[in-house]
């Protein structure tokens, strides 16, 4: 698989504001099969995994890469996964892969609303240890892939720095957004990363489009996913070695004890690359 080293730029604004933006990920061809994808399920009478909040305004699937293949090769897509070792690291689990509709707003909702408001993910990590002791333990790659081109479309607005906030982020008295908050305005294909402690909210959706779009998250795979424990046996025969150990399937015969966790070939895709 190919590889793409990261920018010095790219890690700088990544490490200290907390997201990143990256262009023309996805070709036209790979949009197209997406959404044909996402249309199917998103119509279908599906229940299993199924996420509708706000009215029914959000309707999607928790772990959609098991549910068609036309998800699976954003699971390790080169333009982007090779980013993701080199800004977590290579000992990775897949943490979750969500696919979002977000309608439009009803007519005559106000540019301020904002579904959902402002948080951080991981919410059990943050009950447990807390604004002030979280890490960067996890980070989320949202695939747009529609036009996201003007405000309020319905982007996922990030607040630059606030993944280095010890505390609850600040909004100014009579304002809905804090002071550093920014709206993202994207093209099919763009992608936006963020980690687990910057704070980020769901713009207003002020068009007559749904804003369609692909969210995969990777952790340590020392935690646990968020949207399976398990991936069916039928799923993880489609899986190439470095898919199998994102979602916790052991791709050697080794039965002794590995302190390191045992063989992983993300880790040795990564050094082969960055040290070459």
């Amino acid at each position: 698989m190919d590889f793409v080293e990261i920018s010095a730029e790219q890690k700088r604004q990544f490490d200290e504001e907390g997201y990143l933006i990256v262009r023309n990920v996805l070709d036209i061809q790979m949009i197209e099969s997406l959404i044909e994808a996402g249309d199917r399920l998103i119509a279908s009478d599906r229940v299993e995994n199924r996420q509708r909040t706000n009215g029914g305004l959000y309707d999607g699937f928790r772990n959609c890469v098991s549910m068609d293949d036309a998800f699976l090769p954003l699971m390790t897509h080169p333009k982007t996964f090779s980013l993701v070792t080199q800004l977590l690291g290579a000992n990775l689990g897949l943490l979750t892969s969500h696919l979002i509709y977000r309608h439009p707003d009803p007519k005559g909702s106000p540019d301020t609303s904002r579904m959902p408001g402002w948080h951080r993910d991981h919410f059990v990590s943050l009950q447990d240890l807390g604004h002030a002791q979280i890490p960067r333990h996890s980070l989320k790659i949202a695939y747009y892939l529609t036009d996201l081109s003007e405000p309020n479309t319905g982007a996922t607005l990030m607040a630059a720095g606030s993944n280095q906030l010890k505390e609850k982020i600040d909004i100014p008295e009579g304002k809905v957004d804090p002071a550093t908050s920014v709206e993202p305005l994207l093209n099919p294909g763009d992608c936006v990363f963020f980690e687990n402690r910057t704070w980020h909210a769901g713009a207003a959706n002020l068009t007559d489009r749904i804003r369609k779009a692909v969210m995969f998250g990777y952790c340590y795979n020392w935690m646990r996913p968020t949207d399976y424990r398990i991936q069916s046996p039928e799923f993880v025969e489609k899986l190439n070695p470095m898919q199998r150990f994102l979602v916790g399937e052991p791709v050697s015969d080794t039965k002794e004890f590995q302190f390191d966790g045992g063989t992983n070939p993300i880790r040795e895709w990564h050094e082969a690359n960055v040290m070459s």
